[in-house]
Parts: structure tokens; C-alpha cells; sequence
């Protein structure tokens, strides 16, 4: 008899399901506090008699908080662990919420903002950052598109929750919802979610840290699909700066229209999503981005010509967002995947700066656009730059040698 039997391969410290869905809620939280918020930004704009450029500047400042703060808690998490430094970002946001709520003026409403953004920053870089502790390969991608469907939900009905919320109970009542949800995740966060990394302090040294980020803007493998990244997503963070004022005051649409309106936009993520689910299995992740690229590239023609030859209307506006939104379904999983796989030692640190380059094109897209000015010509101009963007980089990383190799290895591994 052979006595010699194969090492038995460790089940992983939480389920794929387990991972989807507290990782889901963790990157649900910053799109949610956005989403909500949007339709309320002209109410604001009249209840503190301010100007639409200073509410602008809250949705601005949110993204400058999230970006940020992506440069810190990735690494952090890194050397004190996913869930303690989960908690204490999500305690700043539970703060921020309530610093929102009881704003008195335009000036501590951007602040609270800041701060709130802040706080939401670990949803994206620790989740991800735990899906690669504990999976890569097609598993990964398996995860992130599991997390696309669900996130999808939260986001495609905070519009209308917030445009009911506000024409019910008024502005502040959006806040409260976003109290409420930051608790829930802080009881989610302490007792749900299992810690999948060792304290190491040494990570945490600001050299070492430099390092992690020096050696990830040197390796072409992670800018490429993070600058992907941050043309697609991060022109989902630009559209939120624009979209209010041309659906509610160029098109005419009612808070709760605008609501309403969103689900366009989300529920094409979330139908892009279902869709991957299906189609992954046979043809892998990574033949599924050219797929996306093509209704990005469609989106992007689209929302320059049609509002400018036929003007704004739902349709003229909401009909390119959503051809842009599913092409973002089909190429986020690999491209996730992609940008973390060979950073295993440093996942948080690869999390917090891919996020960075989402929210920093966010960022940057809607700076662009309040330069602009006029938000129909901003739409026009700024969306299809970052499409052009995404395609020219997409080219440069099919040429890299160890592409294939980094999105889709021969086989899972899993880390327990």
C-alpha cells in the first residue's frame, strides 16, 4: 500500500458567497453615498442659497477624500489587518454622515463631505484587497463579477431611494439613510467578516510603503488595466457631477424622475453582470474585455453625437450611459483580476492605488468638466476622452508578453 497521499488543499477562511457579499457592501457604500446624494444637489443649491459650482464642489471634494484616502488604507490594512482598519474607516464615515446631517451652511457640508469619502475609501481597496488573499485566476474574476451583481442593486435604486427620500422628508433625511448604513457595516465588519492577513507593522513603514507604490508604477502589467480602470469606472464618477443638472435642469425631470432615470445606468451594469456570469464559464475573463470595449467605445461615439444633433432628452443622454455601463460589466472582473495577480505580498497596497486611479479619473474627469462649464458640452467632451484613453491602453497591455499569462493562469490557487 502507498502510504504517500497528496497534501489535502485548505478550504479558504470564508466562502466565494461569503466574500461576494461583504465585499459587495464594503464597495456598495461610496457609489450608494453618491448615488443617494445626486438628486438632492439642486435642492441644496436653493436651501443654502449657494450656487450650483459649490454643491458641484461636494461631490468633488467626496471624490478627493476617496482618492486620498486609497493611498493609506490599503497599505494600512496591509500591516494591521482587513478588519480592524475596515472598522476605523468606517467609524470616520459613520461621523462624517452625522457632521453632513446637522450641516448649517454650503462650507461644512464640503468638509463633511471630504471626510465622508474618506471613510468610504476602504470599501474598495480592503475588499479587494481580501479577494486576493484568499483567491486569483478565474476565481477572482468569479468573485469581482459575483460583487458586480450585487453592488449593482444598491446603486441602481439609491437614486430613486434619495429622490423619494428628499420630497418626503427633505435633504436631510438622505443623510440619516447614510448613517444607518454606515452602522450596519461597522456590525457587518466586526462580526462577519474573518481576518485574512498577518499584523506586520514592517508593512506599514513609510518606506516600505513608498516601495510597494514605486514598484507598482514601474510594472506595466498593473498600470495598464488600472488606467483601464479609471477610464471606465472612473467616468461613472464623472457622470455623477453632471447628470443632475442636465436631466433635472436642462431635460426637466423631477427629483424622483432622476431617480427613476438612474436605473437605466444601473440596471445595465447589473444586466452586463448577469450576462459575464454566463458567458466567463466558456470563453474565460479575459476574452471578455475587447467585448466590453466595444459597447464603451459605441457609448462614447453616442453621448458626443446624439445630444449635441438632436439635444438633451432621457433618451439622447441615457441610452449611450448605459452601452458605456455595460461595457464596464464585461471588462472589470478581468482587469481587476489583472491588476492585482502579481502582488500577492502587497494586495493592499495594488487595491488602495488601483482604486486611487478610479476615483483620481473621477476626479479628474469632473474637474474637467466644471471647467467646462456647460454640462452637455461637458459630457461630449470628457466621457469619450476617457473611452479613448481606456482603448489606447488596452492596445499597449495585449502587447505586453505575460499578459495572458497575468489574466488568466492555467489553473486557481488558493490561499488559506
Amino acid at each position: 500500500m502507498n502510504m504517500m497521499q497528496a497534501p489535502v488543499a485548505m478550504p479558504p477562511l470564508m466562502s466565494e458567497r461569503r466574500v461576494a457579499i461583504i465585499g459587495a457592501m464594503l464597495v456598495a457604500l461610496g457609489p450608494v453615498s453618491m448615488a443617494l446624494y445626486t438628486p438632492a444637489m439642486p435642492e441644496i443649491v436653493r436651501a443654502f442659497g449657494t450656487t450650483e459650482a459649490a454643491v458641484k464642489l461636494t461631490l468633488s471634494m467626496y471624490f478627493a477624500g476617496f482618492a486620498i484616502a486609497q493611498l493609506f488604507c490599503g497599505p494600512l490594512s496591509d500591516g494591521f489587518g482587513r478588519r480592524p482598519v475596515t472598522v476605523a474607516f468606517m467609524g470616520i464615515y459613520l461621523v462624517a454622515s452625522t457632521l453632513a446631517l446637522f450641516s448649517p451652511n454650503v462650507h461644512v457640508l464640503i468638509a463633511a463631505r471630504f471626510l465622508q469619502g474618506v471613510g468610504a475609501a476602504a470599501g474598495i481597496a480592503i475588499s479587494r484587497a481580501i479577494v486576493r488573499d484568499l483567491f486569483t485566476n478565474e476565481s477572482s474574476a468569479r468573485i469581482m463579477n459575483l460583487i458586480g451583481i450585487i453592488l449593482a442593486i444598491g446603486p441602481a435604486f439609491s437614486p430613486v431611494i434619495g429622490g423619494v427620500t428628499m420630497e418626503l422628508f427633505g435633504w436631510h433625511a438622505i443623510f440619516v439613510l447614510m448613517v444607518a448604513f454606515g452602522a450596519v457595516i461597522i456590525l457587518i465588519a466586526t462580526f462577519s467578516l474573518q481576518e485574512t492577513v498577518t499584523r506586520d507593522l514592517s508593512r506599514i513603514r513609510p518606506m516600505a510603503i513608498l516601495r510597494s507604490y514605486k514598484s507598482l508604477l514601474a510594472s506595466r502589467s498593473f498600470m495598464y488595466p488600472s488606467l483601464m480602470l479609471g477610464g471606465t469606472v472612473g467616468a461613472l464618477y464623472t457622470l455623477a457631477t453632471m447628470l443632475p443638472f442636465v436631466l433635472i435642469e436642462r431635460v426637466g425631470l423631477t427629483a424622483t424622475q432622476f431617480g427613476l432615470s438612474m436605473l437605466m445606468q444601473s440596471g445595465s451594469y447589473f444586466f452586463g453582470s448577469l450576462a459575464v456570469r454566463f458567458i466567463m464559464p466558456k470563453l474565460g475573463s479575459h476574452a471578455l474585455v475587447p467585448i466590453g470595449l466595444g459597447f464603451v467605445v459605441l457609448g462614447s461615439i453616442a453621448i458626443c453625437a446624439l445630444p449635441l444633433l438632436f439635444g438633451p432628452s432621457f433618451y439622447t443622454v441615457m441610452l449611450p450611459i448605459a452601452s458605456y455601463a455595460v461595457g464596464i460589466a464585461f471588462v472589470t472582473p478581468a482587469l481587476t483580476t489583472a491588476a492585482l495577480a502579481p502582488f500577492p505580498h502587497m494586495a493592499g497596497a495594488a487595491s488602495s492605488l488601483s482604486g486611487f486611479m478610479q476615483m483620481g479619473g473621477g476626479l479628474l474627469g469632473s474637474a474637467v468638466a466644471v471647467l467646462i462649464g456647460e454640462p452637455i458640452l461637458a459630457i461630449a467632451t470628457v466621457i469619450p476622452t476617457m473611452g479613448l484613453i481606456t482603448v489606447l491602453c488596452w492596445l499597449g497591455f495585449r502587447k505586453l508578453p505575460d499578459a495572458a499569462r497575468i489574466v488568466r493562469p492555467p489553473k486557481d490557487i488558493t490561499i488559506s
